[in-house]
């Protein structure tokens, strides 16, 4: 039986827009990527962006110009024919006409012409087709004789106010849009006005058709002679800059290379500019770089040598110091009191001795790059238990309790269990060292692609910037405050490295009063790069008195807690680093 194909459903206009909002964050966040990243680029559109402003001020600057001349020559032009014509009309406008005589129409053939018309005839007949002419009558509001089936009633009105009420002779002009009767189009024309005989107005007019061509054809030449030297601007900006930023972007991926470790990395020097020095620079400070570098090496590999080899040599006479000291602590009954309490001193520093010297071990192996995994898919839950059944004792002896947060499924990942065993066990106790008594909350997370454990305890806590400085070796918040518990000053930073061999984190918080945390994060796949924590660094409880000071509502979800067993099996706490 065929299935049904699934309908597609419709997407809501508010989808939509959603959808293209962050598209467009999306193609701006490109952009400002490219901008930030691209020196030229920046070079060349600051160039552009300045070169158009220069060229759009000189193109309105030289259109203006160019306008002002054309209009101003036409004008002239306009205004002294105009003159001219208005002397010869007033030959033929001596008599005054009545207004039933000024007829729109031409006189029939034959017929005598009156004046108007034979001075509107005479001054057409002189135009040549440059010009028309509209003769009006102030006493006949609406009638008059007009050339060119130009509709008189276009003239403004404003312009015949100053025409009727200016002296003989007098002449005004302006610019106007003329209409036409028929099918011709309107258009912009240069009208001069002038007063005849007390009663005629006679206004030229003359077409500005050909001066729009002229200035529309300057205007296009203009704006393309603009855009072609913005983009010659862009280009040679374009070549300029590239003769700089190449250099800088080759100095740039040399560098990229020495930083990977390519101590034989330099640059081809050429000629002696400024960027041939800076080329020049950049080789002796690589040069010396790479001498200083392996003179560290060399003393790196002689201190690490040294000590693996006075932690190796060690190991002899300690053996049989070892012999001799297990040989009085167990006689130590018959000893006196004083004698006694010494046998004890040596037992006791004699396994803090061999702790540090197994630490020292440790940290030589780190250094040489000698230090190994052993990955297995392991239960993350097994592992934290063991780590608490190790630290039972020392916890029982300081009045600590352990109150465990673990999930109810199983947490897999591919680690070295014993690695991990260790970095538990040492942040377990750091956390009895520093817990004051008070109980041990250890929270265990997951999610798809990392675990985490997080240790808390509600002691001292740790000052501002002492988050990073508690994994160094042999580090101490308080140096005149004596270990209570043992310890060698170096598990912190053991479980550190322990932690980065795994691709994971180890994390500290704290604050003076409100105890500490630590947080150990680790990839469940051996080899996946970790992108967060199922755990989060600051505790929950800080948290929400952090936010009700901030008046607002916290919402938690609580973590789901089992119960621990007691631990069966004991360990000596001096063989761990309680720091």
């Amino acid at each position: 039986m065929p299935v049904p194909a699934r309908k597609r459903r419709r997407r809501t206009p508010g989808q939509i827009a959603r959808g293209v909002r962050r598209r467009a964050r999306r193609l701006a966040g490109r952009l400002r990527h490219v901008w930030r990243r691209s020196l030229q680029l920046r070079v060349v559109t600051s160039t552009l962006v300045l070169s158009m402003a220069v060229v759009v001020v000189l193109g309105v600057f030289l259109m203006q110009s160019i306008v002002a001349s054309v209009l101003t020559s036409t004008e002239v032009s306009a205004v002294e024919e105009s003159r001219a014509n208005i002397a010869t009309a007033s030959g033929y406008l001596t008599q005054p006409v009545d207004s039933t005589d000024i007829t729109q129409d031409a006189t029939a053939q034959g017929q005598t012409m009156n004046p108007v018309d034979a001075a509107a005839r005479a001054l057409t007949d002189r135009s040549g087709g440059r010009y028309d002419v509209v003769i009006l009558n102030e006493g006949s509001v609406g009638e008059g004789r007009a050339s060119g089936q130009i509709d008189w009633s276009s003239i403004p009105a404003l312009l015949r106010e100053k025409v009727q009420s200016s002296e003989e002779q007098s002449l005004w002009d302006q610019t106007v849009k003329i209409r036409y009767i028929g099918a011709k189009q309107p258009e912009s024309a240069w009208v001069v006005g002038g007063r005849v005989n007390g009663t005629y107005e006679i206004y030229h007019v003359f077409p500005l058709g050909e001066e729009e061509k002229t200035l529309l054809t300057v205007q296009q030449m203009v704006f393309g002679a603009g855009a072609a030297l913005v983009l010659l601007l862009a280009g040679v900006a374009s070549l300029v800059t590239r003769q700089v930023v190449t250099p800088v972007r080759l100095a740039r991926q040399a560098a990229e290379r020495l930083a990977a470790g390519r101590l034989e990395e330099r640059l081809k020097v050429r000629g002696e500019d400024d960027l041939a020095r800076l080329a020049t620079s950049f080789n002796e400070m690589a040069s010396n770089l790479a001498v200083k570098i392996h003179q560290l090496e060399e003393l790196s590999q002689v201190q690490r040598q040294f000590v693996s080899d006075v932690s190796h040599e060690l190991r002899t006479p300690l053996t049989t110091v070892r012999m001799a000291a297990d040989l009085l602590y167990e006689g130590r009954e018959d000893f006196d009191a004083s004698s006694a309490r010494a046998a004890e001193l040596m037992q006791n520093q004699l396994e803090r001795f061999e702790s540090m010297l197994a630490d020292l071990l440790e940290i030589s192996r780190y250094d040489a790059g000698a230090a190994t995994l052993d990955l297995d898919p392991v239960d993350m839950r097994d592992v934290v238990l063991r780590a608490v059944g190790d630290s039972e004792t020392l916890a029982e002896r300081q009045a600590t309790r352990f109150e465990l947060r673990l999930p109810n499924e199983p947490c897999m990942a591919e680690v070295d269990s014993r690695r991990v065993e260790r970095i538990l066990r040492n942040l377990l106790f750091n956390a009895i060292e520093h817990g004051e008594g008070k109980d041990i909350v250890v929270t265990l997370g997951a999610d798809r692609d990392a675990v985490a454990v997080a240790v808390r305890d509600h002691g001292v806590g740790l000052k501002a910037g002492e988050e990073t400085m508690v994994f160094d070796r042999f580090w101490r918040a308080d140096p005149s405050r004596a270990r209570t518990i043992g310890g060698t000053g170096l598990g912190l930073a053991i479980s550190r490295e322990d932690a980065m061999l795994h691709g994971g984190w180890l994390q500290a918080w704290g604050a003076p009063g409100e105890g500490s945390q630590f947080r150990l994060s680790l990839p469940r796949a051996a080899g996946s790069p970790l992108r967060g924590s199922p755990l989060p660094l600051v505790p929950p409880e800080v948290e929400m008195r952090r936010t009700w000071r901030g008046h607002a509502t916290p919402v938690l979800t609580p973590a789901p807690v089992e119960a621990a067993p007691r631990a069966r099996e004991n360990v000596d706490a001096g063989a761990f680093d309680a720091e």
